[in-house]
This record gives structure tokens, sequence and C-alpha cells, in this order.
């Protein structure tokens, strides 16, 4: 299976890596200096190219989809910080027929911790004296706060505590990979959730993931679905 890389920052040479340790080859490599566009050099160059995995930066995100859909490649977009175009991109992809995996993050753990952030909330609802709240702590160079992984969190939690208030609390220091809390505080008592990365080479092997999933699949995906459809297949 051939891949063309899109960013070849820290993320995109771990994914690389990982890439190759499943046997999948990054044949074609773009970033600045070399952007992806939709002409016939790009069409010849990606021939035998199956997916795009997009680990740039969230300006160049919208341009990279539509480059994807002319050129009627799937796309794996590994980006953050771009969600306000979720809808233009669904529009996009759908139309072009192509298949589309995003998340605001690829790691398998986090994907897992949704679900049971989801099933806690659940149990949780029916006693409003407990307050929800959110912490998230990542690396001083990352961009955006607070992060995607904390606004999905946020939004699970509001399908069970329709109206409350949860707060989101964001720290940028040093080399964390990344960490996310869900509290649940009482008078009484406070009950935690967290999980905790201890690099980002999870992220990256859930983009492998997500690349081999999406190969030859039609539709616009959130990584949960691919997570969701691994738990479905082992009951």
């Amino acid at each position: 299976m051939k891949i063309a890389l899109i960013g070849t920052g820290k993320m995109g040479c771990m994914f690389e890596k990982a890439a190759g340790e499943k046997g999948m080859t990054v044949a074609e490599r773009f970033m600045d200096v070399r952007p992806l566009v939709a002409d016939e050099n790009t069409k010849s160059v990606l021939k035998d190219v199956s997916v795009l995995v997009d680990f740039s930066v969230p300006d160049a995100v919208m341009g990279n989809i539509r480059a994807a859909c002319e050129l009627g490649k799937a796309l794996v977009e590994g980006t953050t910080g771009w969600n306000r175009f979720l809808g233009e991109a669904e529009a996009l992809v759908l139309k072009s027929k192509i298949g589309m995996v995003y998340a605001s993050n690829f790691s398998i753990g986090v994907n897992l911790f949704y679900r049971m952030v989801e099933e806690a909330a659940r149990l949780i609802g029916p006693f409003p004296q407990y307050d929800v709240f959110i912490e998230e702590a990542h690396h001083k160079h990352k961009k955006d706060a607070p992060s995607g992984t904390a606004l999905v969190l946020k939004e699970i939690v509001g399908r069970h505590h329709p109206g409350a208030q949860v707060p989101v609390t964001s720290l940028r220091a040093g080399s964390i990979p990344g960490i996310h809390t869900v509290g649940f505080d009482s008078p009484s008592d406070t009950i935690r959730l967290e999980h905790s990365a201890r690099n980002r080479e999870g992220l990256a092997e859930g983009a492998v993931l997500a690349a081999e999933w999406i190969c030859n699949k039609k539709g616009f995906f959130n990584f949960r679905d691919v997570a969701d459809q691994m738990i479905q297949r082992r009951k």
C-alpha cells in the first residue's frame, strides 16, 4: 500500500515510521515548498498512491481536502484546529465520492477513553449534585487551546448533562505529550477519569489504522467510526 504524506513535521515523521513497520510505503511527500495541488503532474505522480495522510497546519487543511477531492484520493486528516470547516469539508467529500477519516485525536486509547467518559456521563447524569469539569495539558508548541480532544469530551458530556456549564482548563508547558482529565465533583466526593499519553506514537499508529480502513471506502468518517467498528467486530 502506497501513501502520500502531507506535512513532514514531527507527526509526519512518526507516521512514516509507523507506516513502514506495517509494510506501507510513503511514496510522495508534500510540504510548504511543495504543496499538494490537483494538477496533471500531481495526478501522474500519485497514480499508484491509495491514501493521502495530512499532518500539516490548520490553514492548509481545506486546500488539501479540495485537492484530494479533485484528485479522487482517499484522505486521512490528522491536523487539528480546523473544526469550524467540518460542514464544508463533509459536503466536498460526499460530492466528490472519495473517502475521508478525520479526528481530533487518532490515539486508539483516547478513542476508547471517549467511550468510557460517555458511559460515566450517562451514569452520573441523573444526579444533579455533580458538576463536570475538563482539564487538558499539552506541550508548549501546541497551537490550539482548548485541544480538539477536550472539545470532543465536552460534547460527549453535554449529551448527558444538557444545559450544564462545563469549564475547560488548558495548560501549555514543556514537552507534555497530552493529558486529558474529566472530573465529576459533588459536595461529598470527586470522580476523575484521565488519559495520559506517554508519547505521540499512539497517534501515528491510529493514523496508520485509519489509512488501512479508509482505503477503497467512500464517505466522511470520524476515527470514532473506525474504533466503534472494531469494537463491534469483537462482540
